[in-house]
C-alpha cells in the first residue's frame, strides 16, 4: 500500500472525500514528524510508539575504494509496534 492507497482507504472507511482524507493523512504525518523533530515521542495505544534514537559518529569504509571515512552522528526515527498491532498481524 502506498500513500495514495492509504488516502483512498481512509476516504472509503470514513466517508470523507479524497481531498479531505488527503488533508487528514498529511496532518497526521506532519504532526508525527513535528513531534519527533522536537525530540518527543508519539504513543498511539494499541498501535505503537514513534520515537527517536541517537546514532553515534563512527568510522566506515567506502565500498568502492576501501577508503575510511567518518560517518556523522545523527538522530534516527524509530517505531515500536504495540500489542494490538502485533496481535492483528499474527492472527
Amino acid at each position: 500500500m502506498n500513500k495514495q492507497d492509504l488516502i483512498s482507504s481512509v476516504a472509503d472507511s470514513s466517508g470523507l472525500s479524497k481531498s479531505d482524507a488527503s488533508r487528514a493523512v498529511e496532518a497526521v504525518f506532519d504532526s508525527i514528524s513535528g513531534e519527533l523533530g522536537r525530540g518527543g515521542e508519539v504513543r498511539l495505544v494499541g498501535f505503537g510508539t514513534f520515537s527517536t534514537s541517537q546514532r553515534k559518529a563512527s568510522t566506515g569504509r567506502n565500498p568502492r575504494t576501501g577508503e575510511t571515512m567518518q560517518i556523522k552522528a545523527s538522530t534516527q526515527p524509530k517505531f515500536k509496534a504495540g500489542k494490538g498491532l502485533k496481535d492483528s498481524v499474527n492472527k
